[in-house]
């Protein structure tokens, strides 16, 4: 099984990545990396929003599971809203995104699950040829950043204390 799984990330991986950018160390960091991607222009204000932004931007390393602007349409309204009423809990929605450290997709569905900085855990599965981080679909692997990786999902993660 464990094979398998790393053959299906290696080509979700080079699906997702142009030739040029394989392997190659980004100067940019998480969040100016994000930024020049206009499908990450929500989760980007909502970062500014939380106070995260100089958090994501340092020396330390992070794995994001980042959600496309696609996958917050899909929360309702009201979610939303309260989101962008409750800075304390839109910081605990945004770091439960996040990962401590590096995690390739290499090592993600090694570990099958993982404490996030927010506090809860993320379970990862296989179904058929798709990784998923809870039921969020990875659909982009491995966007190396100076200080970490993205690897985009395509929901908004909702941490279970909340």
């Amino acid at each position: 099984m464990s094979k398998r799984i790393i053959a299906v990330l290696a080509v979700v991986c080079a699906m997702a990545l142009p030739v040029s950018a394989a392997g190659a160390a980004s100067s940019k960091n998480i969040v100016e990396t994000a930024a020049g991607s206009k499908q990450f222009s929500t989760l980007v204000s909502l970062v500014k929003k939380a106070g995260l932004v100089k958090t994501l931007s340092g020396d330390t390393d992070y794995t994001v599971f980042a959600p496309t602007n696609a996958a917050f349409a899909k929360v309702p309204k009201k979610t939303l809203n309260m989101l962008l009423e409750d800075k304390s809990m839109l910081r605990k929605v945004l770091l439960y995104h996040v990962l401590p450290g590096k995690v390739p997709a290499s090592k993600v569905l090694e570990a099958k699950s993982a404490k996030t900085a927010e506090g809860a855990k993320v379970t990862f599965s296989l179904r058929g040829k798709s990784a998923f981080v809870n039921e969020s679909k990875i659909v982009k692997t491995d966007l190396e950043c100076s200080n970490g990786i993205i690897h985009v999902i395509d929901a908004v993660l909702i941490p279970p204390n909340l």
